[in-house]
């Protein structure tokens, strides 16, 4: 079994120190996200290896419209989750773990990729980073193999364990639920400001982030939550940074209706006050699918689906007026050096 790292004891339980709930666990225990457990006096990683979900998504399904467009991504899921979401779209592995699945070290995930013709790995369906050590150690390897590593996240995380992945990390989508905190205590057993946080503390960190909001009808879709959200996007991460609004669909606990295409058109004409890109997913519209160049209107990347085309980008630029294209074709960040923790014995 993996030891955990981000933790120390206290007394005879463990105190986990990867997220904000900062689970002190018992002996035989295991923390909220389900895959960290107390196990002979140490924190054991138990998620480490364990995969739900291997597939090659496009890169616009996770959703990321300005990170390699019109390109597919392995993307790898596992088990457990952080939050514990009333919503869910993913809740058959975010709400429960199956220790008897597929185990896998990372050399084998990291080897998988070129194989499968992507440039990069996704670590995407449940929360990838209540399994940091596994992210880690992956990420590690891909960096050293020019792969792009690619972060669908809640962002519930702490700031030191964070600091240690963002350099490894070229761009992320991360979930911002709401901008009501007490949305985040009620629905999601957790917190609003960690999040912001973390986003703040990617972007600092050289990574592209773009950001998701789930748009549930009753619940998080007022317009005065919608461009408090609009407006800390702007002011925190630039007014370049792609918003995506995502239609909710009746799922786990909660029983509400399903988002309609024209309250997410309202929402993207409320975030275009303050953004340049603002986009909406999970429904058929001819509104919000396309990048179009502020500067001039041209298309720059067009898109049916999950599939998209580079039409108007040549050079970085907009092809008919010159102006940034503000889309991420090929990857430059220089790449920490960092040494992968041993893989599991336990890994095929």
């Amino acid at each position: 079994m993996k030891t955990a790292r981000f933790w120390h004891a206290e007394g005879d339980k463990a105190r986990c120190d990867l997220c904000p709930h900062r689970c002190l666990i018992a002996e035989g225990r295991t923390g909220l996200c389900g895959v960290r457990a107390r196990r002979g006096g140490s924190l054991a990683a138990e998620g480490y290896g364990l995969v739900s979900s291997v597939n090659l998504d496009p890169i616009e399904k996770k959703p990321l419209y300005h990170f390699m467009p019109g390109e597919a991504i392995l993307s790898i899921g596992g088990w457990g989750c952080n939050f514990a979401c009333a919503f869910c779209q993913n809740w058959s592995i975010s709400q429960r773990v199956e220790n008897g699945g597929s185990r896998y070290a990372p050399e084998e995930i990291v080897a998988a990729a070129p194989a499968r013709g992507s440039r990069g790995i996704a670590y995407t369906y449940n929360e990838p980073l209540v399994n940091a050590e596994f992210v880690l150690d992956c990420a590690v390897r891909a960096a050293e193999a020019g792969l792009a590593n690619v972060l669908v996240t809640n962002g519930y995380v702490l700031p030191e364990p964070a600091s240690e992945l963002l350099p490894l990390t070229d761009a992320l989508n991360i979930d911002v639920k709401s901008m009501d905190d007490a949305f985040y205590r009620r629905h999601c057993r957790g917190g609003l400001q960690p999040v912001l946080d973390f986003a703040v503390q990617a972007a600092g960190a050289g990574c592209h982030v773009e950001i998701t909001n789930l748009v549930i009808p009753g619940l998080n879709d007022d317009a005065q939550g919608l461009e408090a959200l609009a407006r800390w996007v702007a002011e925190h991460l630039g007014r370049g940074a792609p918003l995506h609004f995502s239609a909710y669909r009746p799922m786990y606990k909660m029983r509400a209706p399903a988002t309609p295409a024209d309250a997410l058109e309202r929402a993207r004409e409320i975030g275009r006050r303050w953004l340049d890109y603002v986009y909406i997913g999970n429904v058929v519209s001819a509104e919000g699918r396309d990048t179009l160049c502020p500067g001039c209107g041209a298309v720059l990347v067009s898109r049916r689906g999950y599939a998209g085309e580079m039409r108007g980008v040549r050079n970085g630029v907009c092809a008919a007026c010159g102006r940034a294209a503000d889309v991420i074709t090929s990857l430059r960040r220089p790449r920490p050096s960092r040494s992968p923790s041993p893989a599991p014995g336990a890994a095929p």
